[in-house]
Parts: C-alpha cells; structure tokens; sequence
C-alpha cells in the first residue's frame, strides 16, 4: 500500500508538470486538442490525489470500528477516480464538438515536440506504474497506470491531428478538434472499463484466478482433512480474507478439530502472502 501511494504521488507531480505545459503550449499554438490534452492530465492530477488517499487510508491497520482492516477505500477511490474520468470525457466532447464549426487559428508546429516528450514520458510512466500494480494486485494502481496510458493515447490523437492540420492547411484545421473528439471517446473507454473492477471488488465479487484453487489445495493437504464443502474468498484492498467449510472424521475430539482447524488456517496463510485473516468452520464429514 505505501508503495502504492508513493506512486500514485510521483504521478501527480509529473501530472502537474505535463499539464502546465500541454495548456501553455495549446494556447500559445491556438491547438484546441491539445488544451484539451491538458485538461485530461489535470483531471488526472485530481485523480492521482484520490488515489493517493485512498491507498495511505487504506493501509491503516484494523481497528474496533474496522476489524477487517480500511482495506475498501481503495477500490472506492478508483471507482470515483473512473466516473471522474467519463465526466470529463463527456465535457470535453461537447466542447470538441462546438469548436469545430467554429473558426480558429490552426495550430502551431512547435506543438508536435510537446506531445512527442509527453506520450514518451507517459507511456514509460504506464508501464512502470501497471508491473507493480499488477504484483500487489491493487485496482487503484492499476487505474492510475491505465490513466497514463490513457494521456498517452490521446496525445497520440492530438498529434495526428495536429499533423494533419499543419500538413492540409486551412481546409483541414478542423481535424485538430476532430482529433480531441476522438481522444474523449479514448478517455471515456479506459473510464467506463477501469470502473467495474472497483464495483466489482466493493461488491465483493468472488475473485479469479488460481487462488482459490490453491486455498483449497492447501485446506486438503492437511492431515485429517477430508474434504473442503465451502470456499468462499473476498478481496479486501490488496489482501484477502477467507472463509472456509472443511469436513474432518465425525467421531474425532473437539480438541483434535479444533487443531486441524488451526493447522489448516496456517497452510492457508502460507500457500499466498496476499491473504490477511481465514475463518476455517469445521464440519463431519458424510
């Protein structure tokens, strides 16, 4: 989570540095795509900081009014960082639209080196930000790494665009708002498609993958257990929580269920450092 956060940071404060200049540097160069262009990496400086909050509030550890940990602040602040982003496609859409049929400037050459260092830095940002959400499996990190990538697309539009204005002349300046158009409907995609996994995992949505299937191998090869009837697996921030039906002999002690039961429950924790807490609920085998 501290790793996280110190990323989500990192990013804000290249996200102000980017911005500034994408904003300047449009209007200097009359290049509405690339106004727009900034403004999208300003909404992402307003998402790195919810982020940022969500994973440092996140990696508070359980109290009495939290005993599973702060764990969901994570996912709710990537599902409020995602329909940010679809709100602000759908504002800079409608002032894409307008600037088209209305006249303007096209825009200046020196506004393609802008966008060159910009998708360059953008894109290294995404793949370094997505390789360690993807390691400590967190929704948030991973929403901030497609955010990057997300800047890098449309910096890519802005600059075809562009091109294409600088290349056709006056009868072509409008693709340069084409070009914005189309790098809302880029940030509309990556919004809509960020926000689900966020619903999903504060809904409590089963995980997928292989960790269940290794939580149940793990319960079963403990001696004394005989079958797993239940496995029911919840994602709590970047860690997981564990309930578990395990059948044991019918006819042995209390005591002797009670260890199985806490045998099993330390197989379980060993199998994945990811999972947090299990609640093993022993039962008689039939």
């Amino acid at each position: 989570m501290q790793t996280g956060a110190r990323v989500a940071l990192a990013g804000m404060i290249v996200n102000v540095v980017l911005a500034a200049a994408k904003i300047v540097a449009g209007l200097v160069g009359n290049s509405y795509v690339l106004i727009a262009d900034g403004i999208e990496s300003a909404l992402d400086i307003a998402g790195s900081a919810v982020i940022w909050g969500g994973l440092k509030f996140a990696s508070r550890p359980p109290d009495a009014t939290h005993p599973y940990g702060h764990g969901k602040a994570e996912p709710l602040a990537a599902g409020i960082v995602a329909i940010g982003v679809i709100i602000a496609a759908i504002g800079l859409a409608i002032q894409s639209v307008r600037e088209i049929f209305l006249p303007h400037h096209g825009p200046a050459p020196f506004t393609l080196v802008v966008l060159i260092v910009v998708i360059v830095v953008k894109e290294f940002l995404y793949r370094s930000v997505i390789r360690l959400g993807k390691n400590v499996e967190s929704t948030a990190v991973q929403t901030d790494a497609w955010h990057h990538r997300a800047d890098a697309f449309t910096s890519t539009a802005a600059f075809i665009g562009i091109s294409i204005a600088l290349i056709g002349g006056e009868k072509w300046q409008s693709a340069d708002d084409w070009a914005a158009l189309f790098a809302c409907a880029v940030i509309a995609a990556n919004g809509y498609r960020l926000l689900f996994p966020a619903l999903h995992e504060m809904l409590d949505t089963a995980p997928r993958g292989e960790i269940v299937a290794t939580i149940q191998r793990a319960a079963v090869s403990v001696p004394g257990v005989l079958n797993v009837e239940k496995c029911l697996v919840r994602k709590m921030g970047i860690s997981f929580y564990v309930d578990l039906h395990i059948g044991v002999d019918g006819g042995i002690a209390v005591r002797d269920g009670h260890a199985i039961a806490h045998q099993v429950k330390d197989a379980i924790k060993r199998s994945d450092r990811r999972i947090a807490d299990v609640l093993v609920h022993v039962e008689p085998a039939l």
